[in-house]
Order: C-alpha cells, then structure tokens, then sequence
C-alpha cells in the first residue's frame, strides 16, 4: 500500500495517539507515527506539540525514519527554539557517523535549521565536514556556507570558512570544486566588491578541468562563474573559449546558454579580424537553433535570449531566418517572437523571402498575429529601404482585403511608412481615404488623421474629412483628440481662406469645452500662436520632421550589454535588468562586457579597483530640453556668468579645459538666476496683469538659498523684462535632489505658484580649505574601503601634470603629492565639498597620452552638523562628471 494512506485520517484525539505511538518500544511503529505525522504537518495540521516526542526518535540507525525526523525539525524548529536545542547533540553526534551519507544529512540538516542558538554549535561540526574524507560530505557543507553565511555572516567570517571554501576550489572531485563556487558566487552577490572568488589564471584552470567531469548543473554554476572573468589578454580569451565551446553541444539547454554567455562576453575581446572571431561565430549558430526544437516553452526563453543575441550580433543568425519561419502549431508567444526576431534578420538578400511570409501570416485567423504581421511589413519597409514599393504594394493588397483589422493596421504602418519616405508613396492616400468609414480604432483613426493633416494640400476634400471626425470630438479618444487638433490647425495654416471656421470650432472645443489639461494646454498654444504671429505659427507646426528609423523598438545599447550578461537567467526573458524586478536588489552587482580589444588597462595602482573600474557611467542627468522649459519655452540653460555647457554633459564642468579663466575670481560667486527669471515673466503671462512677486523659494541638495531678497521693487508689465543677480549661500535646509547639482526654484506672484529648475556648475560647491594634510591624506586613503573607489576615464585631454595641477587647484581641487611611477605622473588630490564630505582622488596621467585615469575615493566628514549625510553613490556620480572634459 502506497503512503497515501496517511493523508487520509481525520480522527479525533489523532495528536494523544501519535504521542504514544512516537514513544512505542517497536522502531516499525515508531517510523509509522512519524510518518503520520509528517503527512499531517504537510496538510497544515499543527503537531508542534509532538516535538520532544519526534527529537527521540532521531536516535536510530534507520537513514529513512532520520530524514523524517530532519524534516521535521527544519519546520519546526523556528518556532520551538528552545526545544530545538534538545536536538544539538544528535546532529553533532551524526555529523561523526561512519556514514557518509547521515553525515552529510546532519550538515545539510542544521544548514536549514535558521536558528542563532543551533548555529553557534554548527561551526565545528561544518569544518571537520569541509575537509571529510568523502567527497559527498564536502559538497554538501560547501552549500552549508552559504547557508550559514545568510543567517550570520559574521561568524562565517570569523570562523573562516570563506577561507575553507576557496580552498575546495581546488579539490580533486569536480562537483565539490562546482558546489564550492556556487556558494562563494551566491555569498558574493551581498558583497559585490569583496573579490571573494578571487578569480586568476590558476583557479580559471582548475575551473575548467573540473567543467568537464561535474554534472550539468555543476556546469552551469561554473560557466556563470567563468563569465565574471576578465582575460589578461585575447590569448588567454581565446584559450577559455576553445575550453568551453564543447558545451555548446550539451544535451541541457540551461547548459548550452551559460555557455553562449561566456562566449558572448569573451568576443570583446577578440579582434574581428582573427580567423578564431568567425569560426566562434560560425559555431555559436547550430546550438542555439538547435533550442528551437525543445518543448515551447524552451523554445520561448530560447528566442528571448535569441532576441538579445541578435541585436548584439546579428552576424552570428544571418544564414538561419528560415529556422524563425513560423509553423502552424507553434503557440502564440513563440509565433509572436519568432516574428520579431524575422524583422531583426531582415536584409536586403532575404527581404523576398520574408515578405512572402509575412503575407502568408497576415491571412492567419489569429487577430493578435495578424496585427504583428501587419506591423512588421511596415518595419520591412522602414529598415529595407530597397523593398519599401514593395512592402508599399503588400500592404495595399491586404487592405484591398477589406479585413476591418487588417484595413486598420495597414493605415497605421503606412502612416511611418510617410513619415520614412516624404514625398514618396502619395499616390495611395486616395486608396486610404475610401476606407476612411470602417477606422473605429484610436490608433487607426490617429494615423488618418495625421495623413490628411499633413497632405492636406494634395486633398481635395481634407476639410470634409477632417470635419467629419470632428463630429464626435467629445466620444473620441485623448489620442485622436490631439492628432486632430493638430491636423486642423496645419490644415488652416496650408488653406487658411477656406477653414477660418473649422480651426476656430475645434480650438473652441479644445479649450473651452474639455477637461483634459494636455488638450486644453495644447489647443491655447495653437491659438496664440495664430492669433500673435501666423508665419511662425507656421515655421512652427508645418517644419520639416526628423526621418523615423526602425531602431526606436532596439534595446539601449547599455542596457543590452547588461542583459547579454545575464544570458540564461530571468532577466534575460524579462528584458529587464534584475534589479528591476528582484526584491532587495540594492545588492545585486550590475554588470558590463568586458573592455574593448586593445583598450584594457593592465596597470598597477596603490589603490585597489572593483569590478566596476573603468567603466564609463551612464548618463543619468536629464537634458535640459526635458524639463518644464520645454513646454513653456523658458531659457533653462547656463546663466550669463557660468561658462555654456554641452547638451552631451548636461551639468559638467570643463575644469580641465581652456574656458576656464572665467571661473577663477577672488571675489565671492553668484550664481544668477536672471535669464531664468525673465523668462519666466515674459513667456507665462501674456494678461494684463501687473506681476508683483510675492515669494521665492529654493531645494538643493547644498542647501542653496538666496542671502538677499530679490531686489524687483516695481511690478512688471506684460512683456516687460529686467534682468537681476541673485547671491546664494549654502546655509539654508538641505533636501537631496537628482542630480545631486538640481536646484528648483518656486516663484510665486498674485497668480499662481510657477517651477523651474536648473543645474548648477558643480565646483561652486568645492570650498577653498579643501587641502588636506599630507600624513592626513595617507592614513585617510587607506582606510576608504573598496567599494567606495571608482575609476574612470578622462578622455582626449592634452594637458601636462603641471597645468592640470595648476587648473584643478584655482577650482579648489588641491594636489597633495606628485611622484613618478614607471613614466606616469601620479597626482594624489583632495577637494572638500560645502557640506563637509572629503573627496580624494588620484590621477594617472601618462604623457603623450591625451586620456587620464581618474581614480577616486570618498570619506564622509560631517563637520557641519546641520547637514544630513548624502548617498556616497549620488555623490561619486555627480563629481565624476564635474570632472570629465
């Protein structure tokens, strides 16, 4: 009789007869009750109370009733800590057992049991477990580590198994080596600076040898591990991939992309010019087509990953497009990302072929793919401009379908099929029009709008047109309410003697009878447009607009680097990043490819780098062009007196460059506000209201605030301007911004409260005592900790030390020492910002070499206790780009 049985009793006074059955003098009974028990606590019974009963059964030869009774505990002894002492003594009495397998339940048992009074009597037990004889045992208790690890660092630390685990790197039995490393990558990934795999030509060899022998899952922690190398040189890159690429033929597919991620990564490294780079292209195509034959769901994660794969390196897939054909029984997600990656693959050697199916696809009965076949036709189009006619032509066939949903999403590709080729396919528009009464879809009556709007003059009728949708302006939607708006008003601006009533009625809509702020807002900057200056109006809305180009849908190249990192996990199904989607990922290490061939920095430093080190930042202040200045046509840019900044810097200071002479000035800086202001006061108001201000309001992370009040002593007329300098002091509340340099600004009159902000030119906040004591220095550069270094590149700056040094002190950035390392000039410097944080720096420069490397380290001094302390990372970030030419 199977143990079904025990799931099937709904006794009462079921726990007193367990107590006695546990107690039973016959082990056969003993082992009966305990499974009875198990089969209760897995329905949700609570049979805690049976716990000393349970614990004395754990003395027994059988391995069977002593997995029961582990099991047990695991669950209970959370709850019953003090009762799960009783048990101490029989897990280290097991852990000496003669076999191996009791030996390593026991460790693998009390590794489960997350309890700080069992842990403390864990530590000997596991040490003599590191080093058993038997390879089982060694296995087991590498993951016990990791375990421990997560319930207290500290005493893994202190009782050095991190040590003990690093050794088993270079253990005899491959699944220990693999086990081992699975355990130091998990424990690393809460300590993502701590270099605790200590990864070096020596251990990447035994990592290899044991790749070959450890089970599929072994593999796979091993690769991932592999993956965070970074080779010396391409040789060394080389070497690692020849090693690896016989796991492209495993029967695992988990296997299979591991390996297609260290491969990934170590292609940076090779130069494209080798014979070794094609024949790793060439070999990287058969297995990841050969994961398109698994089950759908493998088939899904594969193309996911595919996906990424192809816009890294479409090379690698060119010759398969045929292998993403879709067949007729492939489930829907599967047909829908095959469809995308066709387009990917798409050229002008295949484009035929691929039309062709897209055709076949877009008389499918299913609505959704149909659509996405639709769609991609128009994506051919836009990225193949040698097939766009006839993509063009395609597309009037399906609509001569008279499909109402084919008919619809024709009209909106063909809409970016305009906007791709102006001037170039017109001669459909009056194809598009006849279907004009079937569009009952937002998207495709906003797509026919737009043409009628935009080629009104070639439409006899566009007014007729136009005037129909405006029928129900109230019933559609925000979308077509916009575009139609628009189209009106390009229609008047191109026929104004014949459509002087139809601009007035939808302005009049528009305005005064929605409640939609986006229409309403845009419908008065039409009409004072019109109503002030119709030839701008019509500089304004009838420019020329930018082409369209079929990348908008490809992933940001820096995120995609990212993910092709991440090659065989979630996030490379999810297209996301994980700490965009992982609970707690404050700690998750973000990754990058390694350093283009040729540019690796092999240098040797007083300081040590993290992963991270030379790796460019991602630019994360917006341009200014996304602030509210946009909308309201405000000067959000430099101020008079602040040198201009590139829009690729946004808030950077050349402070090593020729511009600066206007920076260094004895007497106290002002920042001046007055183009912001003027702005402000001659772009918003257009009533005749006398402007008087009532209140100005600063937030900056510094602590800005005006040390005077703003000297406007008469109010302001309409379209009257004056222009007025501001002194700011860093004494005032202090609340953190991003970017930490942002400053916003509330002004307030008798209408209304109106914001703004801008960025400040980050060393005004570098104080002139910022020089720190030479031994101060040194003791002080010492003890920064890893993770608060950073190295970056200053790039294309042809400066000797000395006029570096010279530039960097009138900005208060001191020069501490300067020495001479093998041919490169070191300046170790120090710079203190107002709130009292100290940032130490060194600089690499190599003469006749125009990029610098800049390594720096923080220390947070609060001296000025009115301050709060500000995010290391934030601060890092903000003088990194102080700093870049």
């Amino acid at each position: 009789m199977t143990d079904s049985k025990y799931f099937t009793t709904n006794k009462k006074g079921e726990i007193f007869e367990l107590k006695a059955e546990l107690n039973n003098e016959k082990k056969e009974k003993r082992k009966e009750a305990v499974k009875k028990v198990i089969a209760a606590m897995t329905v949700g019974k609570d049979v805690s109370s049976l716990f000393p009963d349970v614990v004395n059964c754990m003395q027994t030869d059988n391995l069977e009733l002593k997995k029961l009774v582990y099991l047990y505990l695991m669950n209970y002894a959370k709850s019953q800590p003090d009762m799960a002492i009783m048990a101490v003594n029989s897990f280290v009495k097991d852990c000496e057992d003669p076999n191996p397998l009791i030996r390593a339940l026991a460790v693998r048992t009390m590794g489960c049991i997350r309890v700080d009074k069992i842990t403390e009597y864990l530590c000997e037990p596991l040490r003599k477990c590191l080093k058993d004889e038997d390879p089982y045992v060694r296995k087991t208790a590498a993951v016990c580590v990791a375990k421990l690890h997560d319930i207290n660092a500290q005493m893994v630390e202190d009782q050095g198994f991190l040590d003990s685990l690093r050794d088993l790197i270079a253990d005899s039995n491959p699944m220990v080596v693999a086990n081992a490393v699975a355990a130091l990558s998990e424990i690393s990934e809460s300590h993502p600076n701590s270099n605790l795999l200590d990864l070096n030509p020596q251990n990447i060899n035994k990592l290899l040898t044991a790749l070959n022998e450890c089970t599929e899952w072994g593999q796979i922690f091993i690769l991932d591990c592999l993956s965070n190398y970074n080779p010396k040189d391409e040789r060394e890159a080389q070497s690692i991939c020849e090693r690896v690429t016989p796991r492209l033929s495993h029967a695992n597919s988990a296997v299979v992309l591991s390996a297609v991620k260290v491969l990934m990564k170590f292609l940076e490294l090779l130069p494209k010019d080798s014979d070794y780079y094609g024949t790793l292209l060439k070999k990287l195509s058969p297995p990841l087509v050969t994961l398109l034959s698994g089950e759908p769901e493998v088939q899904y994660v594969a193309l996911r990953n595919i996906n990424l794969i192809v816009q890294k390196r479409p090379e690698i897939l060119k010759q398969e497009i045929k292998v993403f054909f879709v067949k007729y029984n492939d489930p829907i997600y599967v047909k829908l990302e095959k469809l995308d990656i066709m387009i990917r693959l798409a050229s002008q050697a295949n484009i035929a072929q691929v039309l062709a199916e897209l055709k076949e696809y877009a008389t499918e009965v299913d609505v959704d793919f149909v659509r996405k076949a639709v769609r991609a036709i128009g994506r051919c189009a836009i990225k193949v401009e040698q097939s766009a006619e006839r993509c063009v032509s395609t597309l009037l066939d399906l609509i001569q379908t008279k499909v109402n949903y084919v008919v619809q999403e024709a009209i909106v590709v063909i809409r970016d099929i305009f906007r791709k080729y102006p001037n170039k396919y017109e001669s459909i528009i009056a194809t598009l029009c006849e279907n004009l009464d079937s569009l009952d879809e937002p998207d495709a009556r906003a797509a026919m709008i737009w043409i009628v709007g935009e080629y009104a003059e070639r439409i006899d009728n566009a007014d007729e047109l136009l005037e129909s949708f405006l029928e129900g302006f109230h019933d559609e939607s925000t979308q077509v309410q916009l575009t139609l708006l628009t189209a009106i008003v390009k229609l008047f601006l191109k026929k104004p003697s014949e459509t002087q009533e139809l601009v007035q009625q939808v302005l009049s809509l528009a305005t005064q009878d929605s409640d939609n702020p986006d229409l309403r807002d845009r419908g008065y900057i039409y009409w004072r447009l019109l109503s002030t200056d119709p030839v701008t109006a019509k500089e304004v809305v009838l420019s020329e607009k930018p082409l369209i180009s079929e990348e908008t849908d490809l992933i940001e190249p820096t995120l995609l680097d990212e993910l092709i990192c991440h090659i065989g996990s979630l996030a490379s199904v999810y297209h996301k990043p994980p700490n965009a989607f992982v609970e707690g990922s404050h700690g998750i290490h973000r990754k990058h490819l390694p350093i283009q061939h040729g540019s690796i920095d092999t240098g040797e430093s007083p300081v040590s780098t993290g992963p991270t080190a030379a790796l460019d930042q991602p630019q994360v202040i917006p341009s200014q062009g996304d602030l509210l200045g946009d909308l309201l046509n405000l000067d959000l840019g430099p101020p008079v007196n602040v040198p201009q900044v590139s829009s690729m810097q946004m808030g950077a200071v050349d402070l090593l460059g020729g511009g600066l002479d206007s920076l260094v000035s004895p007497k106290p800086c002002i920042f001046s506000v007055s183009q912001i202001l003027k702005k402000v006061f001659v772009r918003v108001f257009w009533s005749q209201v006398l402007l008087r201000l009532h209140c100005f309001v600063f937030l900056c992370s510094f602590g800005v605030i005006p040390t005077t009040p703003l000297p406007i002593h008469t109010p302001l007329m309409p379209n009257q301007s004056i222009d007025i300098s501001l002194p700011l002091s860093t004494i005032g509340p202090v609340m953190k911004m991003d970017p930490l340099n942002n400053l916003q600004v509330a002004v307030k009159n008798i209408i209304d409260v109106f914001y703004f902000s801008c960025l400040i030119p980050l060393n005004i906040f570098f104080v002139e005592d910022g020089k720190m004591e030479r031994q101060v220095f040194l003791v002080t550069w010492k003890d920064i900790p890893n993770e608060n270094e950073l190295q970056y590149q200053i790039k294309e700056c042809h400066l000797n030390a000395d006029t570096v040094s010279g530039k960097l002190q009138n900005n208060n950035i001191f020069t501490i020492a300067k020495r001479n390392v093998e041919g490169q000039d070191m300046l170790y410097q120090s710079l203190k910002l107002t709130n009292g944080i100290w940032i130490l720096a060194e600089l690499r420069i190599q003469p006749g070499n125009p990029n610098y490397t800049l390594k720096i380290g923080a220390s947070l001094f609060l001296s000025l206790q009115a301050y709060r302390p500000i995010d290391r990372s934030s601060v890092y970030k903000v003088v990194l780009e102080g700093c870049q030419t």
